[in-house]
């Protein structure tokens, strides 16, 4: 989701974003004619900053026995769980562990109504290339409050969708999908879809795999914001929940790392996107 929508400044008690509901209209006029004046209108959505933290508990040995590889390594994993978490919220109102209707931000993915099943057209007459392209006809037949038509301009897809991926082709033998290999891969992989943006991670799909894979859409409907970065607090003396008990960091030899971070999302209109489902006969399987 970061990779894809915009990033906007956001600030502890959040950010207001201008949209443009109404476009101002234009005409040819002639030299020292009167210009033509119109009135457009520009509304305003908030974004509030939400928390998402985490606690890492190992033992002191363990962090003592290479502290600079023990870091970056913390710091890894921390970034890689924080953006699945991000992307459960953005997409799917769900919360870090999947839990549908736990995610904190007001809107969502999820909340557009059009879907498009992989699967559903023939190998014959384009397979899941055929699909792909039904999404952005449904994607490019709407439009804006302002008038102004979507554009399809990328796809996120949850890894699940791979070997359906790399097997597709146009209906010119020539594959759909195209990988980026030299592109960061610690949180989502990037590579072109059908000339677009594509970004592949874990997160994106729902947690039963069998009904949405992964969106395309107009990703410039999209916002989010960041507090700053992530935050870390080391500890050795704190007592932490582990297990539903607490347990104390200084008697049983412990090191825990906190790590916090702030992030916004908004979605100003959910009809620029649409679900790549996964409901009847797609090569799209779990084990």
């Amino acid at each position: 989701m970061q990779r894809l929508a915009q990033r906007v400044p956001l600030g502890a008690s959040g950010a207001a974003i201008p949209v443009i509901t109404g476009r101002p209209s234009a005409g040819w006029v002639g030299e020292a004619a009167q210009k033509p004046a119109s009135s457009g209108s520009i509304d305003k959505k908030v974004i509030q900053p939400k928390k998402l933290a985490s606690i890492f508990v190992v033992s002191a040995e363990v962090a003592r026995l290479n502290p600079g590889q023990f870091v970056t390594k913390m710091q890894g994993s921390f970034a890689e769980t924080f953006a699945v978490a991000f992307d459960y919220a953005a997409l799917h109102d769900a919360g870090p562990d999947g839990t549908a209707g736990a995610g904190p931000f007001d809107t969502y993915v999820d909340q557009t109504t059009k879907t498009q099943e992989i699967g559903a057209t023939a190998q014959g007459s384009g397979g899941t290339y055929g699909d792909l392209v039904s999404a952005i006809g449904k994607i490019v037949s709407s439009h804006d409050a302002a008038n102004r038509r979507y554009r399809l301009t990328g796809w996120a897809m949850d890894d699940v969708m791979e070997p359906a991926l790399l097997q597709s082709v146009d209906t010119n033998g020539r594959p759909i999908y195209i990988d980026t290999p030299l592109e960061d891969t610690t949180s989502a992989r990037g590579g072109r879809l059908i000339g677009r943006p594509s970004f592949m991670g874990e997160g994106v799909a729902s947690p039963n795999l069998t009904s949405v894979v992964g969106y395309g859409g107009d990703w410039s409907q999209a916002a989010w914001g960041a507090v700053g970065g992530i935050s870390y607090r080391i500890s050795t003396e704190a007592t932490v929940t582990i297990n539903g008990s607490l347990v104390s960091l200084f008697e049983n030899n412990l090191v825990a790392v906190l790590a916090e971070a702030e992030y916004g999302f908004l979605v100003n209109d959910p009809g620029a996107f649409i679900k790549l489902t996964n409901v009847g006969n797609s090569p799209v399987t779990s084990s």
